[in-house]
């Protein structure tokens, strides 16, 4: 069992939690996930770590409630314990020298996005972030995205902080000024498949992270399989990154909306 440490409300129903994890926080690196349980009987939750403390030794969890299950996670208050604890998980983000990096994050996308901001600038590149959400209450890790980007560009949709419009829209503005080597995209799938639209038109390589789709985390359900380039993946074994030009995004909305109502109904004791 891991205790958890502090509970910090970022926005609206959005929680950064705060967990004593020592071997994930040293062993941990960005795009990897943790595969989270609260309760005997309670669901397996993949989280991407969206930041780490080794001499504390800790990790933080970015959650947002929607069904029963993620309730029970942002009702944790410190002193309080999480029942299991698994990670680090998945293939972590390759990191290296690229030049200038394009980093999209829509909404609780800025949570896993934070990580890979932080490793692609102490690499050396430019890092250009839009941070982009529904409205201004929202929008989550603006200072902590800002400190590791060379530029940062709010968008919201319906204008009320930033620029009015969509992820895309402030993406495209950094494209048309300057010439951009790598993009990641990481949020709703509804958005990561316009962003890699969009990179496709300028031929800009572009990563996207599908960790919402999984569920043990390990391999063996095959809950998580998505089609890559014509083949099938696990996102938590083999991903959860993957070419975002690649991705079959059709057949994951597909799937990720079957049972939207039934998730928000079930009871977890």
């Amino acid at each position: 069992m891991n205790k958890v440490v502090s509970n910090r409300l970022l926005a609206n129903n959005i929680h950064a939690i705060e967990v004593e994890a020592p071997l994930i926080a040293r062993s941990r690196k960005p795009g990897n996930f943790v595969i989270l349980r609260v309760g005997d009987k309670g669901e397996r939750i993949p989280l991407t770590i969206a930041d780490a403390d080794v001499e504390k030794g800790t990790i933080t969890l970015v959650v947002q409630k929607v069904g029963a299950s993620s309730a029970k996670i942002v009702s944790l208050q410190p002193g309080d314990m999480v029942t299991d604890l698994v990670g680090p998980l998945g293939q972590n983000t390759h990191i290296s020298k690229v030049g200038t990096v394009l980093a999209l994050a829509g909404g609780l996308g800025a949570a896993p996005l934070l990580p890979i901001v932080k490793g692609f600038k102490e690499a050396g590149n430019r890092v250009l972030t839009v941070l982009a959400a529904r409205n201004k209450d929202l929008l989550i890790l603006r200072e902590e995205l800002g400190a590791y980007s060379d530029e940062l560009l709010i968008m919201t949709d319906d204008g009320s902080e930033g620029k009015k419009g969509v992820v895309t829209v402030g993406g495209e503005e950094f494209i048309n000024r300057e010439k951009v080597d790598l993009a990641i995209a990481i949020g709703p799938a509804i958005m990561m498949k316009f962003a890699a639209q969009m990179t496709k038109k300028y031929d800009i390589p572009t990563i996207c992270s599908l960790n919402t789709i999984m569920v043990d985390g390990t391999g063996m359900c095959g809950a998580c399989r998505v089609t890559v380039g014509g083949e099938t993946k696990f996102t938590c074994v083999d991903g959860p990154e993957f070419d975002g030009h690649a991705i079959d995004f059709d057949e994951l909305l597909n799937r990720l909306g079957a049972y939207k109502e039934e998730e928000c109904k079930l009871p977890v004791k």
